[in-house]
């Protein structure tokens, strides 16, 4: 028993786990309206969003990059998938296909310059957000579309089974097939090898253009999804969606033990943080605390995690000196 223990504390996911429990008995405890039914559904439906948002980011820290475009992507395809009903018509699957399909191609643009030229994916991503920032306001005028249809609307905003939204549906799904794609998949160990080592990947006979670009659009596509889901849940394409994603990507993988310098990434881990954030979020409302809070906890929590990451990568230093 206390060698499983043992083995559970090693691992990225245990630290946030108990975050997590301790938050919740001592938050429950406190105020037991944190534990009733609708607000167990809120915090399901906050965390189905922002695990999606957290793991097209986390996709990309895997290979040792960062991707600042997230959320103009998410913003992008939510306003063309909001607008694609409300203005032409198009029925929700295949708006859906379409709106996904932009996320897609927005992210594998931003693998194919990053592959291509060489520039540090910070400023391509950078300049990408920009540019699908530009096009969302250009298309919306900065006023939202209002046309979502009402199967849309339930879907957002309604239960699968007693106070689990459907929203949890597609974040689980995704979470689940980018666990298998990076445990038992090709692309998957490749995207690890070339976060970890990138020139002894290219040694290895792995293609870094194919694998950068493929990073990316998995990233965009994730977004894509992520905005998706967020019109659902607010009814409404809304040109701001996306505008504050870009701390909670980060957050949440760093969080659960990702390594910002690429090789290393754990979903159970993001997905915690995930909750873990949802939490802190969630508890400042029912305090009635200043919501601006929020963003200082969320550095705090970063510069954290870092921290623990740091002092992980020195004892396993040390450990393999004393060894050799």
């Amino acid at each position: 028993m206390q060698s499983m223990l043992g083995k559970a504390a090693n691992t990225d996911w245990f630290g946030p786990l108990v975050v997590v429990i301790a938050a919740v008995v001592v938050i429950g405890a406190i105020e037991p309206t944190f534990l009733s039914a609708f607000n167990i559904q809120v915090l399901l439906s906050a965390i189905a969003v922002n695990l999606v948002i957290a793991l097209a980011q986390m996709i990309i820290i895997a290979i040792g990059q960062m991707n600042l475009s997230v959320g103009a992507i998410g913003g992008l395809v939510a306003i063309a998938f909001a607008g694609m009903m409300e203005v032409w018509g198009i029925p929700a699957p295949l708006a859906l296909v379409l709106a996904l399909a932009i996320g897609l191609a927005g992210g594998l643009a931003n693998g194919f310059i990053v592959a291509k030229t060489g520039i540090s994916a910070f400023i391509i991503t950078l300049a990408s957000l920009s540019f699908f920032k530009g096009l969302n306001l250009g298309i919306t005028e900065a006023q939202p579309f209002y046309g979502v249809p009402d199967a849309v609307k339930a879907f957002g905003n309604t239960n699968m089974i007693g106070p689990i939204p459907w929203l949890v549906l597609p974040a689980a799904i995704a979470g689940l097939g980018i666990w298998y794609l990076l445990a038992k998949l090709r692309i998957g160990r490749q995207i690890l090898a070339v976060g970890g080592n990138p020139h002894a990947a290219e040694l290895s006979g792995i293609s870094i253009f194919q694998t950068t670009v493929w990073a990316h659009g998995l990233s965009g596509l994730l977004a894509a999804l992520g905005g998706v889901m967020v019109v659902a849940r607010l009814q409404i394409g809304q040109p701001s969606i996306g505008d504050d994603w870009l701390i909670l990507s980060f957050a949440a993988p760093v969080i659960g033990g990702a390594v910002l310098a690429g090789g290393h990434v754990s979903v159970a881990g993001t997905a915690l943080g995930v909750v873990v954030v949802a939490i802190i979020t969630q508890s400042l409302v029912l305090f009635h605390i200043d919501p601006f809070v929020v963003q200082v906890v969320l550095g705090a929590l970063i510069l954290w995690a870092v921290g623990i990451n740091r002092w992980r990568e020195v004892r396993v230093e040390r450990r393999l000196r004393g060894a050799s």
